[in-house]
């Protein structure tokens, strides 16, 4: 559904062909929290055309490569996008973090080896924040703010997620993993 609402959103600004649609989520960072396998971009297009929420207005044909079908939304397509649209506002879904599940027994892991690998982790978080606030820098002159508020939340969350891993690796090289009753301080100034 995720990847429905994008395609459609896309052809709300203009017409493309799919690997132009590919293209644009990737130049906006939409390939941080979209799974953007060629495959499956082709065949929601497909699916949006069969339903009738896309029309192919134009097919351009080369000697050398395959036809380039170029789509639009269509009016059944519009309202379609509002439902999904509204759907993923309206959706609360839980935050799932692939640590969660390990953390309440990582105290019974080798520091030695479990520090090493959440210093992997914090250098790829680092990556992750410098790159969410380059893509900003580079977009924000021209997106919509709509747009904007996506790349400051990705960029809020990849800070999050690594002053969060540098304070777990704190722990992890202090011995501190198993202790009880020594509350970690939490920002109440947010809530």
């Amino acid at each position: 559904m995720s990847m429905k609402l994008a395609i459609l959103g896309l052809l709300l600004e203009g017409n493309y062909h799919p690997y132009e649609i590919r293209s644009i989520m990737k130049d906006r960072g939409m390939d941080q929290y979209t799974k953007l396998q060629l495959g499956s971009l082709y065949y929601a297009v497909d699916r949006l055309a069969e339903e009738g929420y896309i029309e192919a207005v134009e097919t351009i044909q080369s000697d050398n490569r395959p036809d380039k079908t170029i789509y639009r939304i269509t009016d059944a397509g519009r309202k379609h996008f509002e439902q999904l649209l509204l759907k993923k506002f309206r959706d609360i879904e839980p935050v799932h973090h692939p640590l969660y599940i390990a953390l309440p027994f990582s105290r019974h892991a080798d520091p030695e080896t479990l520090g090493p690998i959440l210093q992997a982790r914090i250098r790829d978080a680092e990556h992750r924040v410098n790159q969410a606030y380059q893509l900003y820098v580079e977009h924000r002159g021209f997106v919509p703010r709509s747009t904007q508020h996506l790349m400051v939340g990705m960029y809020e969350h990849a800070k999050t997620d690594l002053n969060w891993l540098k304070r777990l690796y704190a722990d992890v090289i202090d011995g501190r993993l198993g202790i009880k009753g020594d509350p970690l301080p939490i920002d109440r100034d947010e809530r």
